[in-house]
């Protein structure tokens, strides 16, 4: 059984944009497995929780906007690497989007794309990430 409170600690942004039908949601493919998830990564040093998980949503889809200082929630994910699986929980943060680039770092490892919050809800794994996406529906 995994303990509860996990070591290692990620930040994440839900890239959105207001529409007329609604709110989209812009999720990014992971680099190895191709899976739909949300830009995440390793909180940078000089910078606050939410301010990295706008450079991640940057570095990964392109994308800057308004970050809410608040956090959106936490989920928990194993993330694989070369030698090892850890178990990463994961601080999210609201990112509305007012820029949309068409050259950015990561442009060449990663898809992304805009989806209703029920249908990027449907498109991630982790469960408690599935709620927070369900959510923003609303």
């Amino acid at each position: 059984m995994r303990s509860q409170r996990t070591k290692f600690r990620q930040v994440a942004a839900v890239p959105i944009r207001k529409e007329a039908g609604g709110i989209k949601v812009m999720l990014v493919t992971s680099r190895e497995t191709h899976r739909w998830v949300v830009p995440k990564g390793w909180p940078w040093a000089d910078r606050e929780a939410h301010e990295s998980a706008a450079e991640e949503a940057w570095e990964e889809a392109g994308v800057r906007g308004r970050v809410k200082s608040a956090p959106l929630g936490s989920f928990r994910y194993d993330k694989r690497r070369k030698k090892d699986v850890i178990p990463v929980e994961v601080t999210v943060f609201l990112l509305e989007v007012t820029e949309e680039a068409s050259n950015w770092p990561e442009r060449r490892q990663r898809e992304r794309a805009w989806f209703t919050p029920q249908d990027a809800a449907e498109a991630v794994a982790e469960t408690e990430l599935k709620r927070m996406l369900r959510k923003l529906a609303r």
